[in-house]
């Protein structure tokens, strides 16, 4: 039985509630893992957690609720890309995670440019959320600019809520096709794979 725990690190009140459902879906319906323990996450602002010390003080806490579990596991930073990219943003904070926290696995995985760019591209199966009749789905969201107005432009309910939407478009959001579409999703479903493909 292939189990894991994951400690998540997040920016927003959204991503603090839908991360759960997030990697229980990736690890279970796309990678076919048995059990995955996602563990209370550490939300922080995004402005603090790219410095250092607000970083390493996220990634002990992590660790310490790491620790604490049954079972092997890892931290994922979860933060917006917003501007900056990823390919640059991302080893830089994992360098500065491992320059203090060397005993722990952290993964760092940045949504480009945000969390809502990956409810836009696995929009597929989202239709009793988003109005998708008025604008065909597009093929490469992470270059067309912020995910959240397209999102306000379609939904159906009178206002976009992140913690609201968020959550419960992430439970029925089609992973295949975000993993298509998305880079950077399909960036945090290899880091899951990589544990899914440990011996045991």
């Amino acid at each position: 039985m292939k189990e894991i725990s994951v400690v998540p690190i997040v920016e927003g009140h959204g991503e603090q509630l839908a991360v759960r459902k997030l990697l229980t879906r990736i690890w279970t319906e796309l990678l076919g893992g048995d059990y995955i323990e996602v563990l209370q996450p550490i939300r922080g602002k995004r402005n603090k957690l790219v410095q250092e010390e607000e970083l390493r003080k996220a990634i002990g806490h992590a660790r310490n609720k790491l620790l604490v579990s049954s079972r092997q596991g890892m931290i994922l930073l979860l933060l917006d890309a917003d501007k900056d990219p990823p390919c640059e943003l991302a080893p830089k904070l994992l360098e500065l995670a491992r320059k203090h926290w060397s005993d722990v696995d952290v993964a760092c995985v940045l949504p480009k440019p945000e969390y809502e760019t990956w409810l836009v591209a696995g929009a597929d199966t989202l239709d009793k959320y988003l109005d998708l009749e008025e604008g065909k789905i597009p093929d490469d969201p992470e270059t067309t600019g912020y995910a959240s107005g397209w999102i306000k432009r379609h939904i159906r309910s009178a206002k976009y809520s992140k913690t609201v939407d968020q959550p419960r478009m992430t439970a029925a959001m089609d992973l295949v096709g975000c993993r298509t579409r998305s880079p950077s999703f399909d960036k945090l479903c290899r880091e899951l794979e990589k544990w899914r493909q440990r011996p045991e």
